[in-house]
């Protein structure tokens, strides 16, 4: 495969241990990827919020866009390339669109690469949590909730106390996290707990650290996976620092410390990983950088947005 080929190819490896300031292991962080979504738009095919790469940013990470509609060539050589993607909010479909056949991909590679001691974490957001259901379960197991624009507190499991995710926040934060409203819901579907207790493929897969309700439902809000760096929130833990278009959008002390440590926790396995670009000018074509963020703040639901 083209993940143990890159593993047991000696040239690539005495390139990712190279000692040069741009890729040392020890203390570079090489840029993480944001997968782009479809744009209804004549003259851009494409977007990013922006809210995502500042999420990211905030955590001492550069970004990458993952552009849809790639070929898989390219997407396989991207991989190599970054060190973790976040699979973003939206409106597109998880089962056919350019963002669920990208998003595929980079999962399929991730696991496969995880399973050879290849450290590479995947990420998703609102939208980009309830594309890890169907990569997952294969299925669209999500059911409709009153959740389209909610701040809620969350509902800790037990497993929460030991997970991965939340083990680096301080005792204060996790009990507002639980008694304040700091998690912003907007989605029309959720993972029922029902439905996934019932499903093996993700009751094998993921650990629920959290659940939420609409007063009627209660579904799933935070997972992690048992032995794969994959993470997934239902909730945006980027609105409360970088968006403002919504008035139930929480900007408090403890929500702004939410954002940070979750994304202090993402790019904490992004650390992990030893992908690398092959040249500085090869990364440096790719960064985040190279587009221009658009206000959108008075026309949509983000302050700005970055078109391709």
């Amino acid at each position: 495969s083209l993940i143990s080929g890159f593993m047991n190819s000696e040239f690539t490896l005495n390139l990712l241990c190279e000692t040069g300031p741009w890729n040392t292991p020890q203390t570079c962080l090489c840029p993480s990827g944001v997968l782009s979504q479809e744009l209804s738009h004549p003259n851009q095919s494409s977007y990013i919020a922006a809210s995502y790469v500042k999420f990211l940013e905030s955590a001492g990470a550069r970004v990458v866009p993952v552009l849809i509609n790639q070929s898989p060539e390219d997407y396989q050589k991207l991989f190599l390339s970054i060190n973790g993607i976040l699979l973003p909010g939206g409106g597109v479909s998880i089962t056919s669109s350019g963002y669920q056949r990208a998003a595929e991909i980079f999962y399929r590679l991730a696991l496969e690469a995880n399973q050879m001691g290849d450290v590479f974490p995947v990420w998703g957001t609102c939208l980009g949590f309830e594309q890890l259901t169907y990569l997952t379960s294969g299925k669209v197991e999500l059911s409709h909730t009153n959740t389209s624009s909610a701040a809620l507190p969350l509902n800790f499991t037990e497993d929460a106390k030991r997970s991965r995710m939340f083990s680096g926040f301080p005792a204060e934060l996790m009990a507002a996290l639980a008694s304040e409203p700091l998690t912003v819901n907007a989605h029309q579907f959720s993972l029922a707990i029902t439905t996934f207790q019932s499903d093996e493929a993700l009751k094998n897969f993921y650990r629920v650290l959290s659940t939420n309700t609409d007063g009627s439902t209660e579904f799933v809000s935070t997972f992690e996976a048992y032995d794969y760096p994959v993470y997934g929130t239902q909730w945006h833990p980027e609105k409360n620092v970088f968006e403002w278009t919504k008035p139930f959008y929480p900007h408090s002390p403890s929500a702004v410390k939410t954002s940070f440590y979750m994304a202090e926790f993402f790019i904490g396995e992004a650390r992990k990983s030893f992908h690398r670009f092959g040249s500085k000018e090869d990364e440096d074509k790719a960064l985040i950088y190279n587009y221009s963020p658009v206000y959108t703040g008075t026309t949509s639901a983000f302050e700005q947005v970055y078109v391709f």
